[in-house]
């Protein structure tokens, strides 16, 4: 029997992601996106702002306080 595959979001398709704690360090493409679509694999430091904007894309990540 086969392993269910989990389904990935389009590359950049939410201008706001919230991120939490345990989903660091912060790329963009994140895990969850596509790769074949997007641009470069960039780290954002979002540990040090709480809100960080991909230079790529414009993709706006807010670091969830958990």
């Amino acid at each position: 029997m086969s392993k269910p595959t989990k389904k990935l979001k389009q590359a950049s398709t939410e201008t706001n992601y919230l991120i939490h704690r345990h989903e660091l360090p912060l790329s963009c493409p994140t895990d969850t996106m596509e790769l074949w679509n997007a641009h470069p694999k960039v780290y954002l430091p979002i540990e040090k702002t709480g809100v960080e904007v991909c230079p790529y894309c414009g993709t706006r990540f807010v670091l969830q306080n958990d």
